[in-house]
């Protein structure tokens, strides 16, 4: 029989580390998805009007990122790519900023949280290009053709026709992305980072309550997913058309039940 001490975890030093990592965990897992979309969408953008150039540029970034361990990525970033920035940049970073502290205490511009960052959004990105994709072609070739006909530019088909029907198209399986990617997250730990699992890693060396450390960033991480889950869900383009939709729909059949 197991005699958990939860005063342990939830009480002092190492609850404060808990709402430290839990916080950290949030922000970095909100700066990689907004980086991952971002790159995403240019990166779509530069597959429909780059010619063969830009969807070989397109192609092999997906290949790269998409095939190597997101901690070997990780590692990377932190420990060659950051030392090959200019020394003034480093130092700039490294430098106590006011203005870099995020609500909840903290601090996004240090090394450990940009490269977790910017780790998560490459990674992640390179499946919202591919997830993204698949919405666009299920646009109907002649949407493209009447806007075209229209006058459209090249971009102003992706941005205005293709995009929103291609983000409501595949947005479950990009809120699947999403939310691995709040997951993966607890790799960053590998470099550093005080997320959400190196602070509960620190419990562990620093009282030994392992099981009652790992229990609570379980759970942190589940309620974290579901809440996530729940607004992008809400957030879906496109939720309310297809509503109203569906309720014509409906109505229409019954009325030509009635008649």
């Amino acid at each position: 029989m197991f005699n958990l001490d939860w005063h342990g975890v939830l009480t002092g030093l190492p609850l404060q580390w808990i709402i430290s990592g839990f916080l950290t965990t949030i922000w970095v897992s909100l700066a990689g998805m907004a980086l991952a979309t971002v790159l995403a969408v240019l990166f779509l953008a530069l597959r429909l009007a780059g010619g063969a150039g830009g969807r070989a540029v397109v192609a092999a970034w997906v290949s790269v990122f998409r095939n190597t361990p997101l901690l070997v990525q990780l590692l990377f970033w932190y420990f060659a790519a950051w030392n090959l920035l200019p020394l003034a940049a480093r130092d700039f970073v490294n430098a106590d900023h006011a203005w870099s502290i995020l609500p909840g205490d903290v601090w996004w511009l240090t090394p450990e949280f940009l490269c977790s960052a910017w780790g998560l959004g490459v990674f992640t990105s390179a499946f919202l290009i591919e997830e993204i994709e698949a919405g666009l072609s299920a646009v109907s070739h002649g949407q493209r053709e009447a806007a075209l006909s229209q006058g459209f530019s090249t971009w102003a088909l992706f941005r205005c026709v293709l995009l929103p029907q291609g983000l409501a198209n595949a947005w479950q399986p990009i809120v699947g992305q999403y939310l691995n990617l709040m997951k993966l997250s607890s790799l960053a730990s590998g470099i550093g980072f005080a997320e959400l699992t190196y602070q509960v890693r620190q419990i562990e060396s620093y009282n030994a309550h392992a099981l009652e450390a790992f229990a609570v960033g379980t759970v942190l991480y589940l309620l974290l997913g579901v809440v996530m889950g729940v607004v992008l869900a809400s957030a879906e383009p496109g939720k309310r058309r297809k509503k109203a939709l569906t309720q014509r729909a409906f109505v229409q059949s019954e009325v030509q039940r009635d008649r």
